[in-house]
C-alpha cells in the first residue's frame, strides 16, 4: 500500500474540523476523524475509483460527515491535498498543488 502524506494545510484544516465537532458534542470529534481514517483506507485499496474533480486530483467522500478527501497518486504515495467541507469554496485548495 502506498503511505499516506498530507499537505500541512490539509492536516491542519482536518484536525481543525474535528475540534469544531469536538466542541459540539464529547466524542463528536473523535468520529469526524474516524470517517476520515475510513475514507483515507478505501482510498489506499483502490485510488483510482474516485472521480478526479480537477488535473491529478481525486475526490473520496467521508461517511456520515459533509467532507471530502482530495488527493492525488504518486508512485509511491497519496496525497491528501484537503480535507475539505463541501459547503465550503471548492476551489480554496487549488495553489497547494502549484509546485508539487
Amino acid at each position: 500500500m502506498r503511505t499516506i502524506r498530507f499537505h500541512p494545510e490539509a492536516e491542519s484544516e482536518m484536525l481543525q474540523a474535528a475540534a469544531w465537532y469536538e466542541e459540539r458534542q464529547v466524542s463528536l470529534g473523535r468520529r469526524f476523524l474516524i470517517a476520515v481514517q475510513d475514507a483515507l483506507n478505501r482510498v489506499q485499496l483502490n485510488p483510482e475509483i474516485y472521480p478526479v474533480v480537477e488535473g491529478d486530483v481525486r475526490r473520496c467522500l467521508t461517511k456520515t460527515f459533509p467532507f471530502g478527501v482530495l488527493f492525488r497518486t504518486r508512485p509511491d504515495s497519496l496525497e491528501i491535498m484537503a480535507v475539505m467541507h463541501l459547503r465550503r469554496d471548492p476551489g480554496y485548495w487549488r495553489e497547494r498543488t502549484s509546485g508539487q
